[in-house]
Parts: C-alpha cells; structure tokens; sequence
C-alpha cells in the first residue's frame, strides 16, 4: 500500500487499507492488480481519473496516423496526368501516408488490362527511389491496386547525397 505522498506503508490488510483511506477522507484505489499481492494507494479517485485521462491524451498527441493516399488512374491516362499524379504520390509519401495507385477499368477497357499493369510499373518505378511496394498489383473487381509505403534505407540514402552536393 501507497499512501497519499508516494511513501510505502508496506503489506496491509483489506480492512485496514480502507479504514486508513477513510480516516485521511480519501479513497483506496487498486493501481495494480496483477502484482501479488496487488499495490493500492491511497488518493483522491477524481484527480486518479483525471492523472490517466492526461496520461492518454500524451500518449495520443504523440502517436502518428498513417493515412492511405489514393492515386486513380484510367488506362489512357495522358502522360502530363500521369506526371501530375506521381508528383502529388511522391508529396503524399514523403509527408509519411500510403499511397493507394488505382487503375480503373470502365465498361471495355476491362480488356486492357496489360495497359494499366504497364502503368502501375511504370509508377513504381517513378517513385522507386523514395518507395517501395506494399502490395503488388492485383486486380480487385474493375480496379487494379497497388500500394507503396515509404522506404526509410532508400530515404536515408538520398538525404546523404543531398547533403555531399550542396556547397559549404
């Protein structure tokens, strides 16, 4: 047992644990009952609810989303398109979220479907130097999808060369 300034009161009974919160007007929290035997102490259980609730948010503040991106494409995708799309890929990866490449099939064009695997290789290999592939591309539905995720080693070596080149 713990009391209200973090000092050890050492192994009580059940019954005198509660009676010596009672008398300081406080509650006996259990902080850990998996320990054996289990560790209480003794504070105020708004402030405890409070103490976690901050705790969380912390650990909240500090986690980090990843989003999925989504690039669509078509199998006549203009080149300038393509261009446009990949510049806005390598943005969304190098800000830390995935990227969803979609090749759309609509009505007949199903039955190019050569065409928009020719594309999602030539997409890989536009952002081979910052990504690489999550997913290989595969066909679900009327759509072809591939997904890239940043590639840290690769990453790491372009931010090295970068900074041999730039002029002292």
């Amino acid at each position: 047992m713990i009391d209200e300034e973090g000092t050890q009161l050492g192994v009580l009974a059940v019954k005198d644990a509660i009676a010596a919160a009672t008398a300081k007007a406080l509650d006996l929290i259990e902080i850990v009952p998996t320990a054996d035997p289990p560790v209480c102490k003794i504070m105020d259980f708004g402030k405890y609810k409070y103490e976690i609730a901050k705790k969380d948010k912390l650990q909240k503040k500090h986690q980090h989303v990843t989003l999925v991106k989504e690039i669509r494409f078509h199998p006549n995708t203009d080149t300038h398109d393509f261009d446009f799309k990949v510049r806005h890929a390598r943005s969304f990866i190098e800000e830390g979220h995935k990227v969803k490449a979609t090749v759309v099939f609509k009505g007949r064009e199903i039955t190019y479907q050569d065409q928009g695997r020719a594309m999602l290789d030539q997409f890989t290999t536009q952002l081979e130097d910052i990504a690489r592939i999550d997913a290989p591309a595969k066909m679900e539905g009327r759509q072809m999808i591939a997904y890239y995720v940043a590639d840290k080693s690769k990453k790491k070596t372009t931010e090295g060369s970068k900074q041999t080149t730039e002029p002292s």
